[in-house]
């Protein structure tokens, strides 16, 4: 891929996706596509199709999903597992129908089965039960790397699979019935200081462990991949991740001294943790030549101003 390709951004106003576009603007990249939902609504296969015809786009940055955290994936299995299949199904095959050079498909750590080793490698995939709270979405997800695959082998396409850890930053959805925990912990820790709060509640025990990875760090790792290695030469998937992890407790501290929360953390142990620890095996992408650049304190100092900045 290359500075005068025609990219298409799919799911350019989320997370990954505004990451994606700035990440490619910077690298010179200027024939863009992106769509909104009213303008392609990517759960139509019939649309989809038609864009592609019209639109004929080079390469794809397949970052269009439905998502959020425990809360919604627990409270929405249906629409999580149906919206993704459609969405990752219809883009996949219009991007081969359209002979399109390369695909780049962003899908979960929550891929990897709830209880296997860590740190977790790519060969971990299908080797045990996933984690109950958010399965639908996984195996959502699972189908989008084996249809990626299956199109490698059977077409000769050119489509990578990702594994993105957890991810935060610039565009974070900040809504507490479906955000994920850094976006929540930010807006319930800046509303629990404006309020004077004593204490905040935190879900769970507070022991779980968890891995992030700034959005624009992932966003220059797709890039790289994209310009620099084939799917053959990357694998049926690759992880991209930070390779370090903390517990929630401590995460919430830190969130808490980003934002100038004084109060104290209290944790509620009768809701879930989910899995218990989540840390992603990245050797292969070093060893392929990348590695992140915004560390974890820097990270959360940039989201809480893209927060206060989602205020005014």
């Amino acid at each position: 891929m290359r500075p005068g390709n025609r990219i298409f951004v799919a799911g350019h106003n989320g997370l990954v996706g505004s990451a994606l576009v700035r990440r490619l603007r910077v690298g010179g990249y200027h024939d863009i596509v992106t769509r909104t939902r009213a303008e392609v609504d990517l759960r139509d296969a019939t649309q989809v199709e038609a864009f592609f015809r019209c639109a004929r786009p080079e390469y794809v940055f397949l970052a269009a999903a439905k998502v959020g955290g425990i809360l919604a994936n627990s409270t929405y299995p249906a629409q999580f597992i149906r919206d993704n299949l459609a969405i990752q199904g219809n883009i996949i095959h219009s991007a081969w129908l359209a002979g399109v050079k390369g695909l780049l498909f962003l899908g979960s750590s929550c891929i990897y089965p709830r209880d296997c080793p860590q740190p977790i490698k790519e060969e971990y995939l299908l080797t045990g039960p996933l984690e109950a709270t958010n399965e639908p979405y996984a195996i959502a997800k699972i189908a989008g790397i084996k249809m990626c695959a299956a199109y490698n082998r059977e077409y000769g396409t050119n489509f990578v699979s990702v594994m993105p850890t957890n991810l935060y930053g610039p565009g974070d959805n900040y809504d507490l019935q479906n955000s994920h925990v850094i976006p929540a912990l930010i807006r319930k820790m800046h509303e629990a200081r404006i309020r004077g709060d004593a204490s905040m509640i935190l879900w769970g025990t507070g022991r779980a462990r968890r891995e992030f990875l700034y959005s624009d760090d992932l966003a220059e790792a797709c890039v790289f991949l994209m310009e620099n290695r084939s799917a053959a030469e990357i694998g049926e998937v690759v992880n991209i991740g930070s390779g370090v992890d903390q517990t929630i407790r401590d995460l919430a501290i830190l969130i808490a001294r980003t934002t100038g929360f004084s109060g104290s953390v209290e944790l509620d142990a009768s809701k879930p943790d989910g899995t218990p620890q989540k840390l992603l095996d990245v050797s292969r992408m070093k060893a392929l030549g990348w590695s992140p650049k915004i560390g974890l304190e820097h990270g959360l100092r940039l989201a809480y101003q893209d927060y206060l900045a989602s205020l005014s």
